[in-house]
């Protein structure tokens, strides 16, 4: 059988966490099968740096971006199969996907955030006006929709979708623990991880941690949130790093994800909770959007909606080692089964190669 050449089109380079784990983390499973993998990303390492760390958007860096994802378009007719992920140019018209199939160039969509409320849900009555709708388009002229959960793929039946296949945002299981690690608890470490632009969930939670730490010995552990502002709780924030973000979570005792109920966090993919468990950690998240999926409350964690709920339930895990290693263990056969690069790999392979036919 002759290869098939795709040319992945990504928003970020590998420091982008979507990126990284719905598509780079997929070429050698791809690749075994005869699937050639090329990518070029929209926006740089460089930029999320300037952008975590000094909130800086330049102008002058995103249009150099832009103007080099339309040279990377020169190419795109020489793959069989363009993977696009999320969209071409953020807040520009879908002109270039309308195109696509005029000129014969496929491509497939890969979508696992709520973008499409970054415009129909916009304050600028012009982002709003222009593109409401802009999503609906690339979705509509793809040969499929992968969404990360039911939320995106519903979206996706709506705006007319040729097909949809739910892919959630796995982890590759080969760089985690085999089995889970010895803690003492002493401290009591909760942990999170995640990025700058969402540290602010758990800033919000400062009142409910302050309030374990007056009670029992704790440490919060932020992974990659930057500057935060926790009184009264003692934290550590550590920078993130592809290479040391799984040694990070190793020793912590429970990973937590808190989240308003918004159109915006109905569609994250709790990605937190399942890199939590597979660590053999439990979790204890909000009941917002796929979380309700994936956590099976008092079996693998807990769901917590107030300040009580999410007392108690930390609580309840640090007096009681033995069920929080229950509980992780009940988390980490949840991930194994359903959301590691094993399952969801061999689904990839025969969306690209259906695809091709």
């Amino acid at each position: 059988m002759t290869d098939i050449s795709v040319l992945f089109l990504t928003k970020y380079d590998r420091k982008g966490a979507s990126s990284r784990y719905r598509a780079f983390k997929y070429f050698p499973y791809l690749e075994k099968e005869g699937i050639q993998c090329s990518y070029e990303s929209l926006f740089t390492n460089k930029y999320l740096t300037d952008l975590f760390e000094n909130g800086n958007r330049k102008i002058s860096h995103i249009v150099k971006c832009y103007v080099r994802r339309i040279y990377d378009l020169f190419s795109a007719h020489s793959y069989d199969l363009v993977f696009l992920q999320k969209e071409l140019f953020p807040y520009l018209p879908a002109v270039v996907e309308r195109l696509f199939s005029s000129v014969n160039i496929r491509y497939i969509l890969d979508i696992d955030d709520a973008i499409f409320h970054n415009y129909d849900l916009s304050d600028n009555y012009l982002v709003e006006y222009i593109l409401g709708k802009k999503i609906d388009v690339v979705m509509r002229n793809s040969e499929m929709v992968i969404a990360g959960n039911e939320y995106l793929a519903s979206r996706a039946r709506q705006a007319g979708a040729p097909s949809t296949e739910i892919i959630p945002t796995v982890i590759d299981l080969d760089q985690y623990p085999t089995e889970p690690s010895e803690q003492n608890g002493n401290p009591f470490v909760i942990g999170w991880i995640g990025s700058p632009s969402t540290s602010h969930y758990v800033e919000e939670l400062s009142d409910v941690l302050r309030r374990i730490a007056d009670q029992r010995q704790i440490e919060v552990r932020l992974i990659g949130s930057g500057d935060v502002s926790l009184p009264g709780v003692p934290y550590e924030v550590r920078e993130w790093s592809e290479e040391t973000e799984v040694d990070d979570l190793r020793d912590i005792d429970v990973g937590i994800m808190p989240l308003h109920d918004t159109p915006w966090t109905r569609g994250k993919c709790g990605f937190k909770l399942i890199q939590y468990m597979g660590m053999w950690k439990p979790v204890v998240a909000s009941p917002v959007g796929v979380n309700r999926d994936l956590v099976d409350n008092g079996v693998n964690g807990y769901l917590a909606d107030s300040q009580a709920q999410w007392i108690n339930s930390l609580l309840d895990l640090c007096d009681n080692p033995d069920k929080r290693n229950a509980m992780g263990v009940n988390g980490h056969n949840i991930v194994e089964d359903n959301y590691c690069y094993s399952v969801t790999g061999p689904k990839i392979v025969d969306i690209i190669k259906n695809s091709t036919v």
